[in-house]
C-alpha cells in the first residue's frame, strides 16, 4: 500500500508544471538572448549601453520578445505577456507571474535599474552586443 501511495504522490508532483513566482531579469529578443546563451549570467553578455537599442532593433526585425533571467535562462512569453513586456524591451525588470513549461505568463512588470559596468568602454557598443565580451 505504501508503494502505491508513494507512486501516486510522485505522479501528482510530476504533473504540476506551473508555479507562481517573482523574477528579475531582462526583456530581450530571442536573437540577442540566444547569442548570449552560453554565458553564466545575463549580465555577462548584456551591455547596458547598447542593450535597449539592439533588442528593440531585433524585435522590429521580427525576433520574438523573451524574458532572460539573471542566471541567463531564456523564457518564452505568452501573447498577453508579450504585450505587457513590449514597452520594456531592452530593460532590466522585476516581474511576477506564472511559469508553465518554460512559458512565462506575466501578471505585473516594472523596470528596475540596470548597472552599467565599465568593461565595455566607449567603443561601438551596439555593434558588439552579439560578440559576448
Amino acid at each position: 500500500m505504501k508503494k502505491i501511495l508513494a507512486g501516486i504522490v510522485l505522479l501528482a508532483a510530476s504533473s504540476i508544471t506551473a508555479f507562481a513566482g517573482q523574477w528579475s531579469g531582462y526583456i530581450s529578443d530571442e536573437k540577442c538572448a540566444t547569442s548570449g546563451s552560453k554565458a553564466a549570467k545575463a549580465a555577462d553578455w548584456i551591455n547596458p549601453k547598447a542593450f535597449q537599442s539592439c533588442a528593440q532593433k531585433c524585435v522590429r526585425e521580427g525576433s520574438p520578445v523573451v524574458f532572460v533571467t539573471e542566471d541567463n535562462k531564456i523564457l518564452r512569453l505568452d501573447a498577453d505577456s508579450t504585450k505587457k513586456a513590449q514597452p520594456h524591451v531592452g530593460h532590466r525588470v522585476k516581474l511576477t507571474g506564472t511559469l508553465e513549461n518554460d512559458t512565462l505568463k506575466i501578471k505585473k512588470i516594472a523596470a528596475i535599474k540596470m548597472d552599467a559596468p565599465d568593461k565595455y568602454g566607449s567603443k561601438d557598443v551596439e555593434g558588439h552586443m552579439h560578440d559576448h565580451r
